[in-house]
């Protein structure tokens, strides 16, 4: 019965503090709407998700998710550097294909979340088979050291977390 009525109870939790920080009032209509969030958007977006989502490592996602933190921070200072160079010094875009080895979805939902918070760098297009990534990077100085950097920052963590 608990789990019919709360199938994602992590999703509900965090749906149920982001209504109320979002509201600043905490009154008793907005714990209502919160309360019913909780409930009816996990309930009703379940078929949704691919496949239950086994969360593990929090310590491993708690470093990522500072690593993400300090990427965001040091790539919009590239991009405005690179935007407001002179044109011999102005940044050069290019495309990289990163070989995965990531193939949970869940995970693969996350990094491209995270491919396309940090600035400067846009997730294009995946594979058929989930094989291959394909990233745009804002200022492409050397491909297999973005390669590189995808693979070790973002894509190993993420692995020890979802698979």
């Amino acid at each position: 019965m608990m789990r019919r009525l709360f199938p994602a109870p992590l999703l509900s939790l965090a749906l149920l503090a982001l209504w109320l920080v979002l509201t600043n009032p905490y009154s008793l209509g907005n714990w209502l709407m919160a309360v019913v969030l909780g409930i009816a958007v996990p309930l009703f977006t379940q078929s949704l998700r691919p496949t239950p989502v086994r969360f593990s490592h929090p310590w491993v996602a708690f470093k990522l998710f500072m690593q993400v933190g300090k990427d965001v921070i040091g790539s919009n200072f590239r991009v405005l550097y690179g935007t407001l160079s002179p044109g011999d010094r102005m940044a050069k875009g290019g495309f990289v294909i990163v070989p995965l080895d990531l193939r949970d979805p869940n995970g693969l939902a996350v990094l491209a979340a995270i491919m396309c918070v940090i600035p400067g760098t846009v997730w294009s297009e995946l594979a058929l088979d989930g094989s291959e990534l394909l990233v745009h990077v804002f200022d492409l100085k050397d491909p297999d050291l973005d390669i590189a950097m995808i693979k070790t920052r973002y894509e190993r963590p993420l692995m020890e977390i979802f698979e």
